[in-house]
């Protein structure tokens, strides 16, 4: 098709003609008939070199199981080393269509600016090494009907998910009624960690926020002085919404108020050294997966694998699969941190698009544990609080560096503003939606 527009092209052909089914075959004698120049395989490297303005690979489909060699590994480090535009058919050859991974030790994959997949997404595409290897993803369903689809239980996230829980906040309403959050963290030398999901929790609509700190508490936050500080030994834990690990540390103090706010049956966040502690003890494993009320766990995948008892390279190398069963083994909404997050529970898979490298930076993800916080004080489900966290967190970074705040050097406080703001903007956009119809 490009030939016949006039196009200069040039094709690599590595298959066996031979071999091909007859449709494939037919294809390729058209073809040969028209202007196009096939180039000999072996010259693949140094032809690469050239300069083209288009280079479209469909060296490898979704079927790869071993990893690339010889002159084709050759041939996509010199295309990975040129600035000219890459579009993938399908998926980036040398990546895991399922799970982003890099097809064998020491992999290679073609790094595109743009790919087109057929059918349906692919999750590889969009998490682990998906987003850098892929680019900008777009779905060609190919003319096939909805009818043949059967139904999926694995999902990009989106504010469809969700929306029904995005709701304008009527005026008789007071503070009681978008409830408590009290985060548990602050061990020496780390009292950061709460205050920013503390921060975090009070910018996304909770109606008061405690922090409680291990160590000696400040008197207060000056730059949010709205917040509560007290020390964590003395505060009640009744009926508040609760963000355990954020700065919490190790100690046994620690581990205490851990017990205790598992013991609870209250709405329950679990990060950063919560984790770490459960993780190193099978006691509190049991207590968390007995919770009958709602949990959600952000690990990152250290955190993850220390839970699992396995590598993070392991958990790297299938994301869905540690997030399912992160999910299923603590009886929680798991939300596996990293390139594309992974939102697991019972029987469901969602996967975060939104977010970037600048979210590389420590405190994040107290600030994401505090978001989770605030919504499920306002009652959202812990499901439903996660897939909003996620996407808040994420989009927030997109939206702070397409506006040239990072992603170099963009800090963890500098996402609560932004997260604020479009949370009150998808709740009046999705209120305006709902008037429409």
């Amino acid at each position: 098709m490009l030939a016949d527009e006039g196009i200069k092209t040039t094709a690599l052909l590595f298959a066996d003609a031979a071999r091909q089914p007859t449709d494939a075959q037919q294809a390729l004698t058209r073809a040969r008939n028209s202007t196009i120049q096939f180039a000999d395989p072996a010259t693949a490297p140094t032809l690469a070199m050239q300069d083209w303005d288009l280079i479209i690979d469909g060296l490898y489909g979704i079927g790869l199981t071993r990893p690339i060699a010889g002159i084709q590994r050759q041939l996509i480090e010199a295309i990975n080393s040129r600035l000219c535009p890459v579009l993938s058919l399908d998926v980036p050859s040398g990546l895991d269509a399922d799970t982003g991974a890099l097809v064998g030790q020491d992999g290679i994959a073609v790094r595109a600016n743009r790919t087109i997949t057929f059918i349906a997404a692919k999750p590889g595409l969009y998490t682990l090494f998906g987003r850098d290897h892929a680019g900008e993803v777009q779905v060609d369903r190919l003319g096939i009907d909805d009818r043949f689809f059967i139904p999926s239980h694995m999902h990009l996230n989106g504010v469809e998910h969700f929306s029904a829980f995005l709701r304008q906040r009527p005026h008789a309403s007071h503070k009681g009624s978008y409830g408590d959050v009290i985060i548990i963290g602050g061990a020496h030398g780390m009292s950061g960690a709460p205050v920013l999901a503390a921060r975090a929790a009070a910018k996304c609509g909770a109606g008061r926020v405690f922090a409680a700190f291990v160590d000696e508490a400040p008197a207060y936050d000056s730059t949010q002085p709205e917040l509560m500080c007290r020390l964590a030994a003395n505060i009640d834990l009744v009926s508040s919404t609760l963000v355990a690990g954020p700065g919490l540390g190790m100690s046994r103090e620690a581990h205490d108020l851990l017990v205790k706010a598992l013991h609870t049956q209250l709405p329950l966040v679990l990060d950063a050294d919560a984790l770490n502690l459960i993780a190193a003890e099978p006691g509190l494993q049991r207590k968390l997966a007995l919770r009958k009320a709602a949990s959600i766990i952000t690990p990152h995948p250290l955190e993850a694998a220390r839970l699992l008892q396995i590598s993070t390279d392991e958990v790297q190398a299938d994301r869905l699969a540690a997030a399912r069963a992160l999910a299923q083994r603590f009886n929680t909404v798991a939300l596996l941190k990293g390139s594309g997050s992974v939102i697991a529970k019972e029987g469901e898979l969602i996967i975060n698009t939104t977010g970037n490298p600048a979210l590389a930076t420590a405190g994040t993800g107290d600030v994401l544990a505090g978001i989770c916080g605030a919504l499920l004080a306002q009652s959202f489900p812990a499901w439903n609080a996660a897939l909003v966290s996620a996407w808040l967190h994420g989009k927030a970074a997109d939206t702070l560096v397409s506006e040239g705040v990072g992603p170099i050097g963009l800090t963890a406080s500098e996402l609560i503003p932004t997260i604020r703001a479009l949370l009150n903007q998808i709740t009046q956009e999705n209120a305006s939606h709902l008037a429409a119809h």
